[in-house]
This record gives structure tokens, C-alpha cells and sequence, in this order.
């Protein structure tokens, strides 16, 4: 049988950005990657609470990395922030992705946390592409297609006066 252009198929399974797989994709994509994050985060709160003491112990044996003092001075000198702040920021991120609340906020955070452990962890033994670019590239893909629009919070908080009155906030959104 030859492809028939104008078969319903084609018409009920485009994949258009603005159309309902898409959406449905996007909003996976950010429950999913909010639950990994969220799950760290969590975890390292019940194991440690806010004392992490893993993370600065890990930053200060990385003298070796392409990042060279700098983590080690982070962990010598910013263990007060560190030890609290990477599981409360891993857990925040989390939840507002998984509710897609401050959705691209969120996502910028991801982004710091997933470039500082690529650079940070620097061995690239398998080359550049790691697990911690893929991570990278799973928050930028959220920031860029404003995913808390699809099934999220950020849709209803869209519509507020608020947001109405100060349309640059809708940059955080979405």
C-alpha cells in the first residue's frame, strides 16, 4: 500500500511544537528531570539534613580538575554554603519543576549545578558527552521551551494580574 498524504494519521500525529505530543513530551521531560533532582536533594536531606559534609570533602580533593583551585578553595572556604545549600537547592529545583512552578528560574539553577559538576568532575573519560552534559542539556531544553506552560503551574501564574502588570517576570516563568 502506498503512503496516502492525506490519511488521518498524518492529520492526528504531527508532532508541532505547539501541538498535544509535544506538550505532553515537554511536561515528562520536566517531571522527570525535576524528580531526579528532587530525589537527590531529598535523599541527601535525610541522610545529612543541612550538613552535606559529602560536598565540600568532594571539592576539596578536585585539584585536579579543569576547574584547578577553584573548587577546592569552594570547598575550604564555602562549606558554610555548600554543606545546607546543595541539598535545599537540589530539592527546591526539584519540586518547582515537578510542579512547574518559576519553571525557567528552576532550570537556571539546574544549569549551574549540571555545569559546575561537567567541568567539576572533568575526567571525561568517555570524551566530552557525559551523564552531567546530558543533565545540562535536559535544563537548557527546559528553559528553552518554557516547559512549565505544559500541564504546569506556571500556566495558571501566567495568567495572574501580577504577571500582567509586570510581563517581564514571565522570564522566570514557563
Amino acid at each position: 500500500m502506498a503512503y496516502q498524504p492525506g490519511t488521518r494519521l498524518k492529520n492526528e500525529f504531527a508532532f508541532d511544537v505547539d501541538g498535544p505530543l509535544a506538550g505532553y513530551w515537554i511536561a515528562m521531560l520536566r517531571v522527570l528531570t525535576g524528580w531526579w533532582f528532587f530525589h537527590a536533594g531529598v535523599t541527601k536531606l535525610i541522610e545529612d539534613g543541612l550538613a552535606f559534609t559529602s560536598g565540600p570533602a568532594y571539592m576539596q580533593g578536585m585539584t585536579g580538575t579543569a576547574l584547578g583551585p577553584i573548587p577546592v578553595w569552594m570547598g575550604n572556604n564555602l562549606a558554610w554554603l555548600i554543606e545546607p545549600g546543595v541539598p535545599l537547592f537540589e530539592t527546591l529545583i526539584g519540586l518547582a519543576l515537578m510542579v512547574g512552578a518559576l519553571t525557567r528560574l528552576a532550570a537556571f539553577g539546574g544549569v549551574i549545578f549540571m555545569t559546575l559538576f561537567w567541568v567539576g568532575n572533568a575526567g571525561f573519560g568517555h570524551g566530552l558527552v557525559n551523564s552531567d552534559l546530558m543533565g545540562l542539556l535536559l535544563f537548557v531544553t527546559l528553559m528553552v521551551l518554557a516547559a512549565g506552560r505544559f500541564y504546569g503551574l506556571d500556566a495558571i501564574i501566567e495568567k495572574t494580574t501580577l504577571v500582567e502588570r509586570h510581563p517581564k517576570l514571565r522570564y522566570l516563568l514557563g
